[in-house]
């Protein structure tokens, strides 16, 4: 999310940089690969109120500089406003990833910004209206998320916009690019399609294609009016440093080595405590477990941690420190989370033939 304060010296083994609550998965919306396979109404063991302020005590607790409210659309929980300030006046910052629906244009901005909403995350996965509809099972989210987009900046919240690459949506990436340029926001998330939730095999991305995408991108630095990163698209850290190094230039900043796991937490809205959204591992429930205790100690957290532990090329690869792959999609292929990221072609330095 935009706006996070620099980590260069967080340890990741001692809390997360970001950390991702579901506060419901009730939504409005009936997107193609929706990750939480979201539904009409709450599910009926949803954390309650009380149960959700107390959990927002211990994420205080464990103090990650960034807070993301998402859902299903967290917007659709009646008390968001109140868990927003809460959340505020503990001290965390929150972002929120709300559904561009009717309900959200109905929401004062204004508000959203005075309760404590420093961010706020959009999705875009269409570059026209009909495609991006198509995506998002609902007429109108098109036009709804571009207006919802405009509130934002005027309120003062910064924006970030989020895509998803697809084999569907990757023909549209230029015409991503061109529409980034007419919303402006501070950051483009280009996000590479896990297989889980709804979302299935077929629908992924060659590795070489992929690659195709991240060497657009490196073409593109410095001349676009907004940041660009990616989500479960690691590699793209891997890309920017070769070229780095081809430069002879210094490594580009904020480069945060985090993935599933390693700097990032979820919890789901039943409260289970996963290593990200994408990577449905559950290691405790803060109904039962203590979260920091869960997150620096549970063996499933503490080998995601691990880059040596890595499977396959990955292992073995000179990048695996600031990359190491999704381990998401490597789980939603494989079945094993510390297989080799499937999405990636480059061959490490250690497995090239010797010259």
């Amino acid at each position: 999310m935009p706006g996070h304060p620099h980590t260069a010296a967080l340890d990741f083994a001692e809390r997360p940089f970001i950390l991702f609550w579901e506060v419901t998965r009730a939504c409005a919306l009936a997107c193609r690969h929706c990750r939480a396979v979201a539904q009409p109404q709450a599910h009926p063991q949803e954390l309650a109120h009380g149960e959700a302020l107390t959990l927002l005590d211990s994420i205080a607790a464990l103090n990650p500089p960034m807070l993301v409210l998402t859902g299903g659309d967290p917007m659709m929980r009646r008390d968001i406003f109140e868990l927003i300030r809460h959340a505020t006046e503990k001290g965390l910052r929150v972002s929120l990833s709300p559904a561009a629906t009717a309900r959200l244009l109905h929401t004062d901005f204004a508000e959203l910004k005075a309760a404590g909403v420093v961010s706020m995350s959009l999705s875009l996965d269409g570059a026209t209206q009909a495609t991006h509809d198509a995506f998002r099972g609902v007429p109108h989210t098109f036009e709804r998320t571009l207006e919802a987009a405009r509130r934002a900046r005027e309120a003062g919240i910064m924006l970030q916009v989020n895509t998803t690459l697809s084999r569907t949506t990757l023909p549209e990436l230029d015409g991503f690019i061109e529409l980034m340029k007419q919303v402006q926001p501070d950051v483009w998330s280009v996000f590479v399609l896990v297989p889980t939730g709804r979302a299935t095999l077929d629908e992924l991305p060659s590795a070489q294609e992929l690659e195709a995408v991240w060497q657009k991108l490196l073409s593109l630095r410095g001349t676009l009016p907004f940041a660009v990163k990616s989500t479960e698209g690691h590699q793209y850290r891997r890309v920017l440093l070769q070229a780095a190094r081809t430069a002879g230039a210094e490594p580009p900043r904020h480069l945060i080595p985090t993935r599933d796991g390693k700097g990032v937490v979820f919890i789901s809205h039943t409260g289970d405590i996963q290593p990200s959204g994408f990577l449905p591992l559950t290691a405790g429930n803060v109904r039962t477990d203590n979260l920091a205790d869960v997150y620096r100690t549970h063996p499933l957290f503490v080998q995601l941690r691990n880059d040596d532990a890595l499977g396959g090329k990955c292992g073995k690869c000179e990048f695996r420190h600031i990359c190491g792959g999704s381990r998401s999609r490597a789980y939603g292929t494989t079945g094993d989370m510390m297989a080799a990221e499937p999405l990636c072609p480059y061959i490490p330095a250690a497995m090239q033939p010797a010259k």
